[in-house]
């Protein structure tokens, strides 16, 4: 079979599992009442029937590894180009601290564990692995692929597979144990809901639908103009990256890493500039300048949905077992101590920063730190069907705050492989102060902002 068929079968095949995954999730009960996304049955799936298992299809592991690095990219400018009415929320900014302070502690969990792992039992091993930890639990298989992949061309062997199993492994964490959790909490009298008066209803978050942006009898298609608009953007995104490759390479190691680590960023350059394209026809629209196309809300939804779906399956699809053989111990004891440290910073830190819906908000960001913002949307759709508290919006917005905050700590997952590359190991100890620090002001800043409802 022609090489040009190779990403078209890929796709069918991964077309061919949600669609088993679905029809088995609808009809096999057991199924039906665990919280676990339809992409990730699917995934597992494809991970069991594949190439190193039984053998039944044969994915190529490299080309589902590229589908993972771009539908992330895609899916995040599709959700950066909705429109939204943001009101003044200090619920939103404390999202966005707790978001990355979850970020932070699970990053100097597993940056600390594996310097310990190297000083002791495994020499030969990079501690910046521990770093894969927040991305791939706190962010999902994506970022933890892209990032582990640009660190295989600065001498790390396994790099992207290694963030989708811890990845992989976060979904199990956000599922499995999310469950018994849910459970555990939704009997503790500690997280019943207690009115003290009137329900509040707070719109944080408005979405916005234009239906008559195009009509039906237009030269170009609605959705046909969405997908343009992303692959403008994503145009636009390359040729930054591309730019700031050659800028930077030339200017030795440091810069040559550092353009290594905004390759695997793209999804946020992207994002920036869906943002800003955002902004500026708001303010066109409202300095009179309607424009006949605009984005839709609706079908960006559903794009940005569509592109998650099949990362999560391809992500799953794409762990090789054997080439984990080596970390596999190393891996478990990461994985379960960070899922375990989650927990306990979460039920700490959640009640004081969601006084009111303790137990929604413990949930729900309980399973966006350890899979995806769909698993803890699962979560807490399980104790809060009707979405009644605030705890959706909480997480879509704090994820967008998380941006800013988060920044820093993009930067400093550049301090260990500049040390490993140059063999510098005291970037390793700047590497835990910098994260420690950081932690330390932004929880201290969490709990200043909310001393009045603790």
């Amino acid at each position: 079979m022609s090489n040009s068929w190779s990403l078209v079968l890929d796709f069918a095949l991964l077309s061919f599992l949600i669609v088993i995954a679905a029809v088995l999730k609808a009809r096999i009960p057991a199924l039906r009442k665990l919280i676990v996304p339809t992409s990730m049955i699917a995934g597992f799936m494809g991970l069991i029937v594949g190439p190193e298992l039984l053998g039944w299809i044969n994915f190529d592991k490299d080309l589902l590894g590229n589908l993972v690095y771009h539908l992330m990219a895609i899916g995040f400018i599709a959700l950066s180009l909705k429109e939204r009415e943001i009101e003044n929320s200090p619920a939103i900014l404390n999202s966005g601290l707790m978001i990355v302070s979850t970020y932070l502690i699970q990053g100097l969990v597993g940056f600390g564990l594996f310097m310990i792992l190297v000083e002791t039992f495994y020499p030969d091993f990079f501690p910046g692995v521990g770093l894969l930890l927040p991305l791939g639990f706190g962010q999902g298989p994506g970022q933890a692929y892209s990032i582990g992949t640009q660190w295989e061309e600065l001498r790390l062997v396994g790099g992207g597979n290694l963030g989708l199993t811890i990845a992989g492994i976060g979904f199990i964490w956000a599922t499995v144990v999310g469950i018994i959790l849910m459970n555990l909490l939704a009997r503790n009298k500690k997280f019943q809901k207690t009115e003290s008066g009137p329900v509040k209803t707070h719109k944080q978050m408005v979405e916005r639908s234009e239906p008559d942006e195009i009509s039906l009898s237009d030269a170009i298609d609605k959705l046909t103009y969405q997908i343009a608009l992303i692959g403008f953007i994503y145009l636009v995104t390359y040729l930054t990256i591309y730019g700031l490759d050659k800028v930077l390479t030339p200017l030795g190691t440091f810069g040559a890493t550092f353009a290594q680590l905004i390759i695997g960023f793209h999804f946020l350059i992207g994002s920036l500039y869906a943002m800003f394209f955002r902004t500026v026809l708001n303010r066109l629209k409202n300095a009179g300048l309607q424009l006949e196309h605009s984005p839709n809300n609706f079908l960006l939804q559903r794009i940005s949905g569509f592109s998650f779906d099949y990362m999560i399956t391809a992500s799953i699809a794409a762990i090789s077992i054997y080439a984990l053989q080596e970390y596999a111990v190393p891996i478990l004891i990461l994985t379960t101590l960070g899922g375990f440290v989650t927990i306990a910073f979460l039920l700490w830190i959640g009640p004081r920063v969601f006084p009111e819906d303790k137990l929604p908000n413990v949930l729900g960001f309980y399973g966006m730190q350890t899979g995806t913002i769909s698993t803890g949307m699962a979560l807490l759709k399980a104790v809060d069907p009707k979405f009644q508290s605030n705890t959706a919006d909480n997480m879509v917005m704090g994820s967008a705050t998380a941006i800013m905050f988060g920044f820093p700590l993009l930067l400093l997952l550049n301090v260990p492989i500049v040390g490993y590359v140059q063999n510098q190991p005291i970037m390793y100890v700047y590497t835990l102060i910098g994260l420690l620090v950081y932690f330390l002001a932004l929880v201290g800043a969490l709990l200043y902002r909310t001393r009045k409802t603790v």
